[in-house]
């Protein structure tokens, strides 16, 4: 699979690169947390980053003032297994380099499906921060290095990721409701489609440690 930079013109349709934010401390800081033995973990909101100077400038200059919340995700994988949307943009920033694998909200057909084939992988250097749209499909990083992982920021509207509301379904969209703001579709191969996920990844489910 190709692996573009965000610093390709290839990107622009899933997020951009933002300037101007000093991402070191938040590095050292997410650099303290011990990797999990095998898979990936994901922690919403954790206070050694919120306590940090950055948070307040991604608060009130990435976000216009709203609530956030930065968490980390970290571990290793190298697979696509589900894809996830809110309806607010993600920012990213990692302690090494790291991959996303991407696709397109309007991708999705009426069933809510998609072919894995729309699937785009971009590599992000470490430290710069990224957007990514609303308007993109994600999940987790993948890692360059199987030794040293990966440790990702995760900046979103505070209560993202928590408990998913009870709601009465009005439309298809609400089977993909997995918690407070996050919408998924998961690969029927992945342990989130086993654990009840609304299956609607058909094809591949892409792994890239042939291609990093």
């Amino acid at each position: 699979m190709k692996i573009y930079s965000v610093f390709d013109a290839e990107f622009a349709p899933y997020g951009r690169v933002m300037e101007g934010y000093d991402t070191r401390p938040l590095l050292e800081a997410m650099r303290r947390f011990p990797l999990p033995e095998s898979g990936t973990a994901y922690e919403p909101s954790l206070f050694e980053l919120e306590s940090l100077g950055i948070y307040s400038a991604l608060r009130n200059s990435a976000f216009g003032g709203m609530p956030v919340q930065i968490g980390m995700c970290y571990g290793r994988n190298t697979k696509l297994n589900c894809l996830e949307y809110h309806r607010d943009s993600e920012l990213n920033a990692g302690c090494g380099d790291f991959v996303l694998l991407l696709a397109r909200r309007d991708e999705l057909d009426g069933g809510f499906g998609l072919d894995t084939s729309k699937v785009r992988a971009f590599r992000v250097p470490a430290g710069v921060l990224v957007e990514v749209y609303a308007t993109t499909l994600h999940y987790a990083p993948c890692h360059v290095d199987a030794q040293e992982g990966f440790r990702v920021a995760v900046v979103l509207p505070r209560g993202t990721n928590g408990p998913a509301p009870a709601v009465k379904p009005l439309s298809a969209e609400d089977r993909l409701l997995r918690a407070c703001n996050k919408w998924l579709v998961a690969h029927p191969e992945s342990g989130e489609a086993a654990g009840g996920a609304f299956a609607g990844l058909r094809g591949a489910n892409i792994d890239i440690s042939g291609d990093i």
